[in-house]
């Protein structure tokens, strides 16, 4: 979460990069943060914010413990928000046992921290509209997701 960096490509779309290190639980939530009140600035509506903020901050606490590390991007393009992480971590090697509830591979220091409950990858899928992950055990996970909205 360095660096962020917001490029206007057209007046309809807005993209958000955020670079997210490995174990830094003290800035954990930054990206997603800054991702929430883009969306409120941008007058986006409330429950569409608060459903973004939710799979940005589960996702991007998923790249702290699990990913070791790397980027969060944000795309607001017309009538919809995507919302993708990008790692070279260890890769999930059990997608469908992973989006269940309560399953974790969190270790003990995240979970002394009040982490790793196994709510992430669930909680995501909930509040998507479309949701997918590519991932290849010791290469690494892509996250996609979307939001459909349109502005009040």
């Amino acid at each position: 979460m360095q660096d962020a960096q917001n490029s206007q490509n057209s007046q309809k779309s807005l993209d958000l990069e955020f670079d997210v290190a490995a174990d830094d639980f003290q800035t954990a939530g930054g990206a997603s943060n800054n991702i929430k009140e883009t969306l409120k600035m941008l007058g986006l509506p409330s429950a569409i914010c608060r459903r973004a903020a939710i799979i940005a901050y589960e996702a991007e606490i998923n790249l702290v413990i699990h990913g070791g590390g790397g980027r969060i991007i944000a795309n607001i393009d017309g009538n919809k928000i995507g919302i993708m992480t990008i790692d070279e971590g260890p890769g999930i090697p059990d997608v469908d046992l992973a989006i269940q509830a309560g399953w974790t591979t969190a270790n003990d220091r995240a979970r002394e921290m009040g982490f790793g409950a196994g709510m992430g990858l669930p909680n995501i899928k909930k509040n998507s509209d479309e949701f997918e992950i590519e991932t290849e055990v010791g290469k690494g996970t892509t996250l996609k997701t979307v939001i459909n909205f349109t502005k009040e």
